[in-house]
């Protein structure tokens, strides 16, 4: 089933955009123009998500105030800022409200936000699938890696990976010999990047395996194709 993202905007154009780009990614948009409209709808059903400007026609923090109610209604549900006002003071007083994230127009993209929407969607199924009874486990060689857990293993030893790393690696485990492109790796791990970033982060990675084993190849470069895991 499709999340329901709430998205609280007084600027009729930037709504429309807004919601075209996160409905081509298979997201339920509910969207709203000010702030008494949100809370009478968030009232009857909270959404999985809600994105809220901050300055919401006559109301210099009518966003504020939103997420104020939000929190009182449900303490975890993700909510991100995304606004004109690009102050520290601002930015600091959003996170201290609650929100998971503070993004600015000026500097978001329409390709950018529903990539980190994904990304916090994922750290919510993180946070509710690490029983012991979903963990899933990969093996592969000498790899163990327990996909819920966030957790690597290389011949028993843990390898220590970022949040970005492990998603890089994951995608190249889970087909082992399968070449994953740029793209697909980028997709994966929720940025958007260069291909030099991806190559900078798979180089990394390289590293930190080869601290644990000096012998370790198991991910090959494939010139003008991208990367594969060979077991």
């Amino acid at each position: 089933m499709a999340y329901t993202i709430a998205l609280v905007e007084d600027d009729e154009r930037l709504r429309a955009n807004y919601s075209q780009a996160l409905k081509r990614q298979g997201y339920h948009v509910e969207s709203y123009s000010g702030r008494s409209e949100a809370q009478a709808a968030f009232a009857r059903q909270l959404p999985d998500l809600a994105i809220l400007d901050i300055m919401l026609g006559e109301e210099m923090e009518g966003g504020f105030e939103l997420c104020r109610e939000i929190r009182k209604a449900s303490p975890t549900l993700p909510i991100i800022f995304l606004t004109a006002r690009d102050s520290d003071l601002d930015k600091v007083s959003g996170l201290r409200l609650g929100a998971w994230d503070y993004l600015t127009k000026n500097t978001t993209t329409l390709d950018f936000l529903p990539v980190r929407i994904a990304t916090l969607f994922k750290m919510m199924e993180v946070l509710k699938g690490n029983s012991p009874q979903e963990e899933k486990v990969i093996h592969s060689g000498s790899l163990r890696l327990q996909e819920q857990r966030k957790e690597v293993f290389w011949k028993d030893a843990p390898l220590n990976l970022t949040l970005t790393e492990f998603w890089l690696l994951l995608s190249l485990v889970q087909h082992p010999g399968h070449v994953k492109s740029h793209a697909q790796l980028m997709e994966a791990a929720s940025v958007v990047v260069t291909n030099n970033a991806i190559a900078a982060h798979i180089r990394r990675i390289r590293e930190k395996f080869r601290e644990l084993d000096p012998q370790f190849d198991c991910i090959r470069a494939e010139y003008g194709m991208g990367y594969r895991w060979v077991e």
